[in-house]
C-alpha cells in the first residue's frame, strides 16, 4: 500500500484536544445526572451511594469553558507532570553520567549470542513495576535509555514500548496487589484487601507469557543488523563508579515501592525521592552543581511535551465532570445489566468498564466510582464481588494498552518515536487476547465461587 493513503491519525494533542470538545458536545447532548455520595471513615476517600441516581440541572460546557479546561487539566494533574519532570531531570543526570549507556553493552555482553532474552529480562522488571504500583507515568523518562538498548541489538522501537510500558500495563491489569487498581477495587467493593491473590497470580503468569513471548516474536522478525559496530560509545565497560550509580536507581526505585505499599506515599514523595538521586548522581560523577541543574534542565526541557499530553488528558474528565455528565455515562452503562445471566452481566461489565475507561482515564478513579454502584447489581445476580473487581481490572486495566486519552501511553508512544496506529496495529491482537484471557479467569472465578 502506497504511503500516501495508509491509515494516519491525527498529532496525539489534536487527538486530546477534539476528545475535550467532544466531551464539552456531549454535555448538550446527554441529560445532567448525579449519584448521591459520602466519604467512607475508613478509607476516607469519597463513594457513590448506590440506587440515588437522579437527574439534576444541566450545565453544558460551551466553547471556551472547554478550552479554559486545557490548563485546569495541567493543574489537576500537577503531580503527575511535577513526577515525569523531576524523575526525567534525574534521569538525564544518570544518562549524562554515562553509566546507563556503559551498562547496555554490558548486558548485551553476558547474554551474548542470546540477545532475545534481554526482552523477558527487561520486561519482567517493568510488569514488576506495574504489579505492585501501576508504573505509568515513571515509564517516560526511560525510555531514551531504553531507545539506546533497542537501537544496539537492532529493534524497533515499538520493541522499546512493548517491553516496558506494555509489560508494565499487563501486570497492573492483572496484579493481585497494585494499590491503585485492585487494592482500591476490593475496599469500594467490602472485600478483602489481597484476597483472591493466588488466583490472580495464576492468570498474571498467563498474561505475561502471552506478551512477552508476542514481543519476541515481533522483535526476532523485524530485526535489523542493529548499530553495536558503529559506535564507539559501547566499547567502554562498567567503571566502580557506574556501578554504585546503577545500585543507587535500583534503591531508590526499591524505596519508592515500600513508600508505596507502607508509608503512604505519592506522587509528591516520588518526585522528592528522584530528585534527591539525581543530585546525588551528579555528585558521585563528578558533574558539578553547574553541570548537574543543566542536565535537569534539558532532561524538563524534553519531557514538556508529555506533560502536555498528561494534561490534555486529564481535560477530558474535566470537561465530563462540569457538565455533569459522568454519573450519567456510568449509570446508562452498566443498568441494562441487570437484566442477564451472570456470566453475559460479568462479561457485560467488563465492556462496560473499558468503555468507561474512555473518558474517565484514572484507573483509580474510575474504581470509586463504578465500584458502589456494581456491588448491589453483583449481589442481586447472586456475583461474587470478587468477580466485579475483576471485570474491572481486566476492563480499565487492559484499556490503558490502547486508549488515546490515557495521557501516558501518548507520552511514551511520543518519546519513542511511534505513531498511535503503529502501536495499534502491533497490541490490537494482544489487546483480544488479553481480554479473551481475562474473561476466562471471570467464567472460572464463577465456576468456583471465588470470593
Amino acid at each position: 500500500m502506497n504511503d500516501s493513503v495508509k491509515l494516519r491519525l491525527p498529532h496525539p494533542l489534536a487527538i486530546l484536544t477534539g476528545c475535550v470538545l467532544l466531551a464539552a458536545g456531549a454535555s448538550y447532548l446527554l441529560p445532567a445526572g448525579e449519584f448521591d455520595r459520602q466519604s467512607d471513615p475508613v478509607t476516607g476517600r469519597t463513594l457513590v451511594v448506590p440506587g440515588t441516581y437522579q437527574s439534576v440541572e444541566s450545565n453544558p460546557v460551551s466553547l471556551f469553558e472547554a478550552l479554559v479546561a486545557l490548563p485546569r487539566g495541567m493543574a489537576d494533574a500537577s503531580s503527575v507532570i511535577f513526577l515525569v519532570f523531576l524523575i526525567g531531570g534525574a534521569f538525564t543526570v544518570v544518562d549524562e553520567s554515562g553509566a546507563l549507556r556503559r551498562a547496555i553493552p554490558s548486558l548485551v555482553k553476558a547474554l551474548r549470542g542470546r540477545d532475545l532474552l534481554v526482552i523477558p529480562v527487561v520486561s519482567m522488571f517493568f510488569a514488576m513495576g506495574g504489579v505492585v504500583q501501576n508504573m505509568q507515568e515513571e515509564i517516560i523518562p526511560l525510555i531514551p535509555v531504553l531507545m539506546i538498548l533497542t537501537a544496539r541489538l537492532g529493534f524497533t522501537p515499538i520493541v522499546a514500548v512493548s517491553m516496558s510500558a506494555g509489560a508494565a500495563f499487563v501486570g497492573s491489569a492483572f496484579s493481585p496487589v497494585n494499590p491503585f487498581q485492585v487494592i482500591i477495587a476490593q475496599q469500594a467493593a467490602q472485600v478483602e484487601p489481597i484476597s483472591g491473590a493466588l488466583f490472580r497470580i495464576v492468570f498474571l503468569i498467563g498474561a505475561l507469557t502471552l506478551w512477552i513471548g508476542a514481543t519476541m516474536r515481533y522483535a526476532a522478525a523485524t530485526r535489523t543488523a542493529g548499530q553495536a559496530s558503529s559506535s564507539d560509545e559501547f566499547a567502554e565497560g562498567m567503571t566502580v563508579t557506574d556501578t554504585v550509580i546503577v545500585a543507587m536507581v535500583a534503591a531508590t526505585f526499591g524505596l519508592m515501592v515500600v513508600g508505596l505499599q507502607y508509608w503512604g506515599w505519592g506522587f509528591d514523595q516520588m518526585s522528592g525521592a528522584f530528585f534527591l538521586m539525581g543530585c546525588i548522581v551528579g555528585v558521585i560523577a563528578r558533574m558539578g552543581v553547574s553541570g548537574t541543574a543543566e542536565a535537569y534542565v534539558k532532561g524538563f526541557r524534553d519531557l514538556a511535551y508529555a506533560a502536555l499530553l498528561i494534561g490534555f488528558a486529564r481535560a477530558i474528565s474535566t470537561v465530563l465532570t462540569d457538565g455533569r455528565i459522568i454519573d450519567t455515562i456510568v449509570n446508562g452503562m452498566f443498568t441494562p445489566l441487570e437484566s442477564l445471566p451472570q456470566l453475559a452481566s460479568a462479561l457485560g461489565m467488563v465492556v462496560g468498564q473499558a468503555l468507561l475507561h474512555i473518558p474517565v482515564p484514572s484507573v483509580s478513579s474510575q474504581a470509586v466510582l463504578t465500584m458502589p454502584i456494581l456491588v448491589p447489581l453483583a449481589d442481586l445476580l447472586g456475583l461474587s464481588r470478587q468477580v466485579i473487581v475483576l471485570a474491572y481490572q481486566y476492563g480499565a486495566g487492559l484499556c490503558d494498552l490502547v486508549t488515546p486519552t490515557n495521557g501516558a501511553l501518548m507520552a511514551i508512544l511520543a518519546s519513542a518515536g511511534v505513531r498511535y496506529e503503529q502501536w495499534i496495529k502491533f497490541t490490537g491482537p494482544l489487546y483480544l487476547a488479553l481480554v479473551a484471557l481475562g474473561c476466562v479467569s471471570i467464567a472460572v472465578a464463577i465456576a468456583i465461587g471465588l470470593q
